[in-house]
């Protein structure tokens, strides 16, 4: 059973792609992609624009998603989010086939 969250983090005066950015140059991205269970962590924009960044999230299982909660990495993204002041709205989905 997958998991699969969305994460849209939205922000002001292109702050979201600059977390999305700084995410991704910093090896943060790469370290969640790293970690067991992963199978998916990717950020997307709109092509309407906006203030807006996806990151679709994929997890094995739940045991795989709570150790990645648990990681010495959550404490680096959260301290980007609050630099770059984001909201975040969370959705999750589970994969029952």
């Amino acid at each position: 059973m997958g998991l699969t969250v969305n994460i849209y983090y939205t922000g002001e005066n292109g702050s979201a792609v600059e977390f999305a950015e700084e995410m991704t140059n910093s090896g943060i991205v790469r370290e969640v992609r790293n970690e067991p269970g992963n199978l998916k962590y990717e950020y997307y924009l709109p092509l309407s624009g906006g203030e807006t960044v996806l990151l679709i999230d994929r997890w094995e299982n739940e045991a795989a998603l709570d150790a990645h909660h648990k990681s010495d990495v959550m404490p680096r993204i959260a301290a980007l989010r609050k630099k770059y002041r984001l909201k975040m709205k969370v959705e999750r989905f589970i994969d029952e086939g």
